[in-house]
């Protein structure tokens, strides 16, 4: 039985860690250890078309900053099973351990299920609300 009084915070949690990893992943790994133009020389050199990383790398980051913020979780989750996809199809050849020569394909299998959970659970706790069309109320309304 699920927990109503926890499993917003499991989901806050989840959705901060995978949100975290994208933009360690983005930034760190691919705009500041690997550069920009090695990372396009990187997936130009493994058969993708140099535009890939660039979206791949604002996928990351962007993603990553929504999924902290909370905003549009689901959607944003399953935006990005395509590139967890991409770098599991990568990684399978090299063997079950991430830290085998070319990395493994455990880690992004295992982020690549935990995406669609992600979406399931939603935003959780904490999460930036937005308004909807249906919740927006002019000034005017409000001065009334």
């Amino acid at each position: 039985m699920i927990d109503n009084r926890t499993a917003p915070y499991a989901a806050f949690l989840l959705r901060v860690s995978l949100g975290l990893l994208f933009i360690a992943h983005g930034l760190v790994l691919k705009v500041l250890t690997f550069g920009i133009a090695g990372t396009v020389g990187y997936f130009e050199s493994i058969g993708y078309p140099g535009a890939f990383a660039y979206l791949v790398i604002v996928g990351e980051i962007g993603g990553g900053l929504l999924l902290v913020a909370g905003v549009f979780t689901r959607w944003i989750s399953l935006a990005l099973l395509p590139i967890l996809i991409g770098a599991t199809l990568q990684h399978i050849g090299n063997g079950w351990v991430f830290s085998a020569t070319g990395g493994g394909w455990e880690f992004p299998v295992f982020w690549t299920v935990l995406l669609p959970i992600q979406a399931l659970l939603g935003d959780g706790a904490f999460a930036l609300k937005l308004p909807t069309s249906s919740q927006t109320v002019s000034v005017q309304d409000r001065l009334a």
